[in-house]
């Protein structure tokens, strides 16, 4: 039996309807991006069908042009008992340079469900280089940083 899938790159070209009216890649766009490569991350992670649970921290650096070369690259950074933390980062060049650069990062939790939908245990991810254990440590962080933050906005519920 093979080892589970850590991460996934997805490849393809920006195309004339991924852009907005200011001539750039729109942002739903990317997101759309971001949510399917974490899909594939944590599908290929889970061996199971996978729900977005949480999008968080976009950073929109620099803007995507049509006929852009995009590059979505996910990475399984935490897991938990259903859920996969998923470290995204989007970039994009010329495919005439391959000048890449940075667009785009953020993190996503999905988790995996079963036929019902309910929630299942995921395989545990365990961080092995010290650049792993950094962002494990990082998503733990984030992960009280956004109990904080949910404690919050239970104002406007």
């Amino acid at each position: 039996m093979s080892s589970p899938q850590r991460d996934i790159t997805l490849r393809f070209l920006a195309e004339p309807q991924d852009v907005n009216f200011g001539g750039k890649v729109h942002g739903g766009a990317v997101m759309k991006w971001i949510d399917l490569a974490a899909y594939a991350c944590a599908a290929g992670w889970s061996s199971r069908y996978c729900v977005t649970a949480y999008a968080g921290g976009i950073r929109f650096v620099s803007p995507i042009h049509v006929g852009n070369l995009v590059e979505v690259d996910a990475k399984i950074i935490y897991t938990g008992k259903s859920s996969m933390h998923i470290a995204i980062e989007v970039n994009a060049c010329d495919p005439k340079s391959l000048n890449r650069r940075l667009t785009t990062h953020c993190i996503v939790i999905m988790v995996a469900v079963d036929e019902s939908g309910q929630p299942v245990k995921v395989p545990v991810w365990v961080p092995e280089t010290e650049k792993d254990k950094q962002q494990h440590a990082t998503a733990i962080k984030l992960m009280e940083m956004r109990k904080k933050i949910g404690e919050e906005m239970e104002i406007f519920v």
